[in-house]
C-alpha cells in the first residue's frame, strides 16, 4: 500500500514534539504510535497494540538486540572502572605531569595544560559524559591557578568529547549508528560507518580548531574577551555569573582501601578497543570467498564482519578481563561483580531505551516508505551535489532545537539514506553529513546534555559557555557546509 504524503507526518510530528517538549523519548514514542495509526487505518486501539508489537519486533533483529546489549554492558564496564579507582589512578599520572609543568614558564604551562586537557578528553572516547566530567573536574584547579578562564575549560571539555566519540566509534555511539544503518538496509554497516569518517568534517574541524586556538594563543569572539578579562582582572568568570558546580568525576563511589592504579582503567578499555577489529576479522573470515593474499583476506573480512557481534563480544571480553584483574588484586568478590554489573546496566538503560525507540520508528517508517517518498518528492529540485550540505544543515537544526545528537541521528537516518540512494549521492558522505550535523547542532545548543555536563564539570556559567563556544562551532559548521558543496560539485 502507498501512503504518499501521510508517510512523512510521523517523523515531522516527532521533530515538532521534540522541539516543543525537549523530550526526545516522548517525541519518538508518539511518532511510532502515529506511524501505526496510519498503517492500521486510523484505528487507535489497533495502532497502540501494533506499536507495542513493533517495539517487541525490534528484538527479532539479532543486530538490534546485540547493539542494545552492548550499550547496556558498556555501562557495566564504566562502573567497574570507577569502582577499581582506575580513573583516579589515571588522573594521578596526569597530575604528576602537571606538577612538572609548574616549573616551566607560565606561558608554556598554559599551552601544555590545555593540550593535556584536550588529549585527555580525546582518549576517553568511550563515553562522552565521562570524558567531559573528567576533563572539567581534573583540570579546573590548574586552569584556575594559571588564570585560564572557566569558559575555555568548558569549551575544551565539550569539543573533545562528542567529536572523539563519533570519530573513534568503538563505543556505544558506533553500535547505535551501525544499528540505524542496518534498519535502512545497509548490509555492511561497519564498513560504511568507517568509510564515512573521512567526510565527517565538523568533528574533525572541531578538534583541529581546539589545537589551533591553544597553540596559536589566538582566540576570537567572546572567548577572546574572556581571556582578556582573566588576564587583566584575574576573574575566572564574568561578574554575576552562576557557575554550575560539580565536584564528582564519576557517578559511582570507588572501592575504599585500595591504591589507585591507572592500568585498572587502561587495560579493560584497551582490550575492548583491540578486540573489535579482531572480532570483525573472526566474524567475517568465512564469508570471504575470493582473495589474493592473507592481508587481502583480513581486509575483506573486516569489511564484511558483523559490527554488532564484534562490539558485543568486545565489551564482554573487556568485562571478563576487568573482573579477573580485580579479583586477582583481591578487591572484587563474585557478589560485588554481579551487583556492579546490574548497577552499570541500569545507569545506561535510558540509552538502551533510546535505541529501542529509534529502531522502532525506523521500522515503522520503513513500512510507510517514508524515506523513498521524501527522496522521490525532492528528486526534481534537489541535486545530489547539494544533498550532503542540505542534510548537514537540517540535522544541525534538529540537534540544536532538541539538544540531542542521538535523537537527531534516529530521525534523520531514515530520511537521508533513502534520499542518497534515490539521488545517486555518495552514501558515506550523506551518513557523515547526518552525523556531523548532529554534533554541530548539539555543540551550539544551550539544552545539550553534553554542553550542560561540560559547564557543570568546569564550574562555568552555562550560558557563558554556550556563548563563547558558539563562534568556534559556527566557524567549523560554515567550513563544513562549504566543503560539502565543493565536494558535491567537484566530485
Amino acid at each position: 500500500m502507498e501512503y504518499g504524503f501521510l508517510s512523512i507526518i510521523p517523523p515531522i510530528i516527532a521533530i515538532i514534539l521534540a522541539l516543543r517538549t525537549k523530550q526526545v523519548y516522548i517525541a519518538l514514542l508518539f511518532g511510532i504510535w502515529f506511524s501505526w495509526l496510519i498503517i492500521e487505518g486510523w484505528n487507535p486501539l489497533q495502532a497502540t497494540l501494533s506499536m507495542v508489537e513493533g517495539m517487541v519486533n525490534v528484538f527479532q533483529s539479532q543486530g538490534n538486540t546485540r547493539t542494545i546489549m552492548f550499550s547496556a554492558l558498556v555501562g557495566a564496564l564504566l562502573i567497574f572502572i570507577q569502582f577499581s579507582r582506575g580513573v583516579e589512578g589515571f588522573i594521578n599520572i596526569i597530575n604528576k605531569k602537571l606538577v612538572k609543568l609548574e616549573s616551566k614558564k607560565t606561558g608554556y604551562s598554559r599551552v601544555m595544560v590545555q593540550i593535556l586537557a584536550t588529549l585527555t578528553g580525546l582518549l576517553l572516547f568511550v563515553e562522552t559524559s565521562i570524558s567531559s566530567l573528567t576533563v572539567g573536574t581534573l583540570y579546573r584547579p590548574i586552569f584556575d591557578k594559571l588564570k585560564i578562564p572557566r569558559e575555555k575549560l568548558a569549551y575544551i571539555a565539550d569539543s573533545s568529547s562528542a567529536p572523539s566519540s563519533i570519530l573513534i566509534p568503538f563505543n556505544a555511539w558506533g553500535a547505535f549508528i551501525m544499528g540505524l544503518l542496518l534498519t535502512q538496509g545497509i548490509e555492511q554497516p561497519f564498513s560504511v560507518m568507517i568509510a564515512s569518517i573521512k567526510y565527517n568534517f565538523y568533528p574533525l574541524l572541531a578538534i583541529i580548531l581546539v589545537f589551533v586556538v591553544i597553540l596559536s594563543k589566538r582566540d576570537f569572539g567572546l572567548m577572546k574577551k574572556a581571556e582578556k578579562r582573566t588576564k587583566e582582572t584575574g576573574l575566572l568568570m564574568n561578574k554575576g555569573s552562576k557557575p554550575m558546580v560539580s565536584d564528582e568525576v564519576t557517578s559511582f563511589p570507588p572501592k575504599e582501601g585500595i591504591p589507585p592504579k591507572a592500568y585498572n582503567m587502561v587495560v579493560p578499555l584497551l582490550v575492548m578497543v583491540c578486540m573489535m577489529p579482531i572480532n570483525l576479522i573472526y566474524t567475517g573470515w568465512n564469508q570471504v570467498k575470493t582473495y589474493t593474499s592473507t592481508f587481502d583476506h583480513v581486509q575483506q573480512a573486516i569489511g564484511v564482519g558483523s559490527g554488532s557481534s564484534s562490539v558485543l563480544y568486545a565489551v564482554i571480553t573487556a568485562l571478563l578481563v576487568a573482573i579477573i584483574m580485580y579479583m586477582i588484586q583481591g578487591f572484587l568478590k563474585p557478589k560485588e561483580a554481579v551487583n556492579l554489573t546490574l548497577k552499570g546496566v541500569s545507569e545506561l538503560m535510558p540509552l538502551a531505551l533510546l535505541m529501542l525507540l529509534a529502531f522502532a520508528i525506523g521500522d515503522a517508517c520503513k513500512v510507510l516508505d517514508t524515506g523513498n517518498y521524501v527522496a522521490n518528492a525532492t528528486e526534481s529540485w534537489l541535486s545530489p551535489q547539494l544533498l550532503p550540505a542540505v542534510v548537514f544543515i537540517v540535522s544541525s537544526f534538529i540537534a540544536f532545537s532538541t539538544g540531542t545528537s542521538w535523537g537527531t541521528f534516529a530521525i534523520m537516518m531514515l530520511i537521508s539514506i533513502p534520499m542518497a540512494n534515490t539521488h545517486g549521492a555518495d552514501i558515506t558522505m550523506v551518513v557523515a553529513a547526518t552525523l556531523g550535523g548532529g554534533i554541530f547542532g548539539d555543540h551550539c545548543s544551550p539544552i545539550s546534555d553534553t554542553s550542560i555536563i561540560s559547564s557543570m564539570a568546569s564550574a562555568s556559567d552555562h550560558i557563558d559557555h554556550v556563548k563563547t563556544q558558539l563562534p568556534y562551532a559556527l566557524f567549523g559548521g560554515l567550513i563544513t557546509v562549504i566543503l560539502y558543496l565543493i565536494l558535491g560539485f567537484l566530485g
